[in-house]
């Protein structure tokens, strides 16, 4: 480019590491509650922000936290995290957390407000699928979920074998396939 010509905007080089309009959205999760999702039938998600000190910050980027017992509840129209254990920062002092102190759940009015009338009915609850990070910031994945009963969870685990069953059968026609072939 010559000096003193005119470039349009979109065509200049980009400064910095990348453009922050465009948000990849990579998820680095930290933990998973698996159980979850064999106990309870899953009928809706969200994705909340979490409210954490620095110290809680920098124990789940090391990777530190169960999410066993985690639940969520609604408490004059705020969402709030109970029993989520984060243990406390290895290297902190006098600044460090409770390990399982309730945390504040950021999400949108319209979202708290059909949780919690979905939640009054019998059977359903909101409980935590996941914690991760997110362009940076820490994020509760939390789901709308239904408690299964014991048959439901025997059905959901044949269901799971079946499925795994015909994958290898089809996957053993098509090796015998291929080796008919050469």
């Amino acid at each position: 480019m010559a000096k003193g010509m005119y470039v349009p905007k979109e065509s200049q080089p980009k400064q910095g590491k990348g453009d922050a309009s465009k948000k990849d959205g990579k998820r680095k999760i930290v933990a998973q509650n698996k159980k979850a999702r064999h106990d309870y039938l899953i009928m809706d998600t969200y994705e909340a922000g979490i409210v954490l000190s620095g110290t809680e910050v920098k124990s789940l980027r090391q990777g530190r936290t169960s999410l066993a017992d985690a639940f969520v509840q609604i408490d004059g129209n705020e969402a709030w995290l109970h029993n989520a254990h984060i243990p406390e920062y290895s290297q902190g002092t006098w600044t460090n957390h409770a390990v399982r102190r309730k945390r504040k759940l950021l999400l949108h009015r319209d979202e708290i407000d059909k949780l919690e009338a979905k939640s009054q009915e019998s059977g359903h609850t909101i409980v935590t699928l996941a914690i991760y990070f997110k362009d940076g910031r820490a994020k509760a994945e939390i789901a709308l979920a239904k408690g299964k009963k014991e048959y439901d969870k025997r059905q959901t685990l044949r269901e799971q074998q079946d499925r795994r069953d015909s994958d290898r059968a089809i996957a053993a026609a098509k090796r015998r396939q291929r080796a008919r072939e050469r």
